[in-house]
């Protein structure tokens, strides 16, 4: 089973728009009881989603990918990070996240940035 952390940039609507098209998918946000608080590091948002087995979907395309280049090369891993793109359609973004979702294996996307929509 999938399982998204929303990072704080990222609207609540598309926690809301996962869990409606596919209520079996896990979603929290960042300030989530139990998930890491709103102003936490990138690097300690990596570490937490490692140990708990979380996808990052995040918008930040300008310190993230060395965030998580830091992260592998402390020899860490990530269950993958999903890169969203604000600018694009929502419906065309939970499209492929609810995608991701239901057909793809658990371990596809360790230690990857991959770009949505695909």
């Amino acid at each position: 089973m999938r399982r998204y952390l929303l990072d704080e940039h990222i609207p609540s609507i598309y926690r809301t728009q996962l869990l409606y098209h596919d209520p079996s998918v896990t979603v929290w946000m960042i300030g989530d009881e139990g998930a890491p608080s709103r102003s936490t590091s990138d690097p300690e948002i990596l570490k937490w989603c490692e140990h708990n087995n979380f996808n990052l979907i995040t918008n930040n395309r300008g310190s993230m990918p060395q965030h998580l280049e830091d992260h592998l090369a402390a020899g860490h891993h990530v269950p993958g990070i999903f890169m969203i793109n604000l600018k694009v359609s929502i419906g065309l973004i939970i499209e492929d996240l609810i995608l991701i979702a239901g057909a793809s294996h658990e371990d596809e996307y360790i230690d990857q940035i991959v770009y949505v929509p695909l």
